[in-house]
């Protein structure tokens, strides 16, 4: 009955140990990495009001669209930076037409960015050259993203904040701590009274 027991214990091991080899391969291979020369995109909402929350994601998808075609032939960021300088007004005028009445502001410079987890990465806070969009007060959730080089595909906004350094008015979201038992092991130590 021992070696039956070991047997079993021998072949979960296995699995686990292949298990988590893929699952470290898989995650390594779509993981991205934002670049030391980058220039990025936060859009501050009003409030956390549906609204104020649909509005900033209309303002982002026409505010990326237009700037990610400027960008995305470039590879010097002083050519990116140049011409986001040069076509701030553009930028400005897109905003303006899509909030409306709401007052709003568009800065590009240095902008403080909290930390973020997002799957198993950690991008870290601090000050970053970026387009900073603030609609209404900018009371809201955020969204960002990375403008140059083009990486607005990759979904930062879902990640979560890990310090509050730059969270007034944002949401700090916590993950849940998620508990994994084996049907099989259980058994085994209700068995065992191990």
């Amino acid at each position: 009955m021992k070696y039956v027991v070991f047997g079993i214990a021998m072949v979960f091991l296995i699995q686990f140990v292949y298990m988590e080899a893929v699952a470290d391969t898989s995650s390594e291979e779509n993981f991205q990495v934002i670049p030391d020369e980058a220039i990025r995109l936060r859009i501050l909402a009003n409030s956390n009001s549906e609204a104020d929350q649909e509005l900033k994601r209309e303002v982002r998808d026409q505010v990326n669209a237009e700037v990610t075609e400027w960008v995305e032939e470039l590879t010097s960021i002083d050519e990116a930076r140049k011409i986001i300088q040069n076509r701030l007004p553009e930028i400005e005028a897109i905003v303006a037409e899509t909030v409306g009445d709401q007052p709003y502001t568009v800065d590009f410079g240095e902008v403080e960015f909290p930390d973020k987890v997002y799957d198993n990465y950690v991008y870290p806070g601090g000050t970053y050259e970026a387009i900073l969009i603030t609609i209404g007060e900018g009371q809201g959730d955020n969204w960002w993203c990375v403008l140059f080089p083009p990486l607005c595909f990759v979904d930062f906004a879902n990640g979560t904040t890990v310090l509050e350094h730059d969270t007034e008015g944002e949401s700090v979201e916590e993950e849940e701590e998620v508990e994994v038992k084996f049907f099989l092991w259980e058994w085994l130590k209700k068995i065992f009274k191990v």
